[in-house]
């Protein structure tokens, strides 16, 4: 018996790719066998990091565990083998986020979610990153045994060394708001420009905003972003583009507060960066968003410029306040500990070889 862990794009760096490589981890050092396969394997992950999934084999007894987030036909592919499946559902942004700004998106968006809905009668068991993915199978007809199971974080991965340039040129007693994630109409970065655009004209003039990821994906999207700056005569806006991870790490190190505007998260990884990096965190209640904070950071029912902007000016100035984020983010961090979620995912896996899922 092996347990066959498959995903469309199997990236270097990115939260899914880290799930799979954890859980792989997991699953060898628990004594399965296991493998991964991919239609697109990142180069830098190395040759021996996973197979083709057009070179995969069945054998008699495997289990595919399928990481659902995209279209792709690997989303059909997986049901032509006489086998168990697992799909790990790590959400799908709706397509219209990406009307206008990139064809190639919108349509994998609307792929993987028609694929989604055919898979609801062709699946064993799904686990899910949070209680509103799990939601939002029930909605698309999955009435199969169904786990919550967060993303595996590589937290030691946090302890490296951060970039000193970056912490030495502006760890200087400025406000340094930051968002990281890729820059992505879902992600609403234009809602974090204008409340830091108030911020800066009538709180604290000594203030920068970074926006930390690639935006290469939806160009004209960033276009649209920096003409939005220039009509505000905004300084001191930086969107960094891809960076390094000691970079990531850098600008975590210099953050006064995270700043969070999305509109749809399946799950939002750098939320629990921010909790690692004792950063206090101001959040719109949108999607997964709440589930992820579970109770811990400064969540907003209402995401209008004036209403952000007095949270983060709170955050960064309220010692008492601040403080009480801090410790309630760290409270929620500990349930995101390695061997939490490995203990859990195990239990799942064994459970579910066992016949006894829920």
């Amino acid at each position: 018996m092996r347990i066959i862990q498959m995903l469309p794009t199997f990236a270097y760096g990115d939260a899914i790719g880290n799930d799979t490589l954890s859980l792989q981890d997991t699953l060898r050092n628990a004594g399965y066998e296991t493998e991964i396969y991919a239609d697109v394997i990142d180069a830098k992950l190395g040759k021996n990091a996973a197979k083709q999934a057009e070179d995969y084999e069945y054998r008699d007894g495997d289990i595919i565990f399928y990481h659902l987030s995209t279209g792709s036909d690997l989303n059909y592919k997986i049901t032509e083998y006489p086998c168990k499946r697992i799909v790990m559902y790590h959400n799908i942004t709706p397509p219209e986020f990406f009307r206008g700004y990139s064809a190639d998106a919108e349509k994998a968006c609307a792929d993987g979610l028609r694929a989604t809905k055919y898979l609801a009668s062709k699946t064993d068991l799904c686990i899910v990153d949070s209680a509103y993915n799990g939601q939002d199978l029930i909605e698309m007809g999955y009435n199969c045994p169904m786990e919550v199971l967060p993303i595996l974080i590589a937290f030691d991965d946090y302890k490296k060394e951060p970039d000193r340039k970056i912490i030495k040129q502006y760890d200087d007693g400025w406000v340094n708001i930051v968002f990281t994630g890729r820059v992505a109409p879902n992600k609403c970065p234009e809602d974090i420009i204008a409340a830091f655009y108030y911020y800066k004209k009538y709180i604290q003039p000594k203030s920068r905003l970074f926006l930390v990821g690639r935006y290469d994906g939806t160009p004209s999207y960033k276009a649209q972003l920096d003409a939005y700056v220039r009509k505000l005569d905004l300084a001191d806006v930086y969107f960094t583009g891809h960076v390094r991870f000691d970079e990531i790490l850098a600008y975590y190190h210099i953050a006064d507060v995270f700043v969070c505007m999305s509109e749809h998260e399946g799950f939002c990884v750098p939320l629990v960066e921010a909790m690692y990096f004792k950063v206090p965190i101001i959040a719109y209640d949108s999607s997964a968003v709440g589930d992820t904070l579970g109770g811990s950071g400064l969540l907003l029912k209402d995401k209008s410029p004036q209403v952000a902007a007095e949270a983060m000016n709170l955050a960064v100035t309220n010692k008492a306040l601040r403080e009480q984020l801090i410790t309630g983010q760290q409270r929620r961090l500990e349930d995101f500990e390695h061997d939490k979620i490995k203990k859990k995912f195990l239990e799942i896996i064994q459970s579910f070889l066992a016949g006894d899922a829920r």
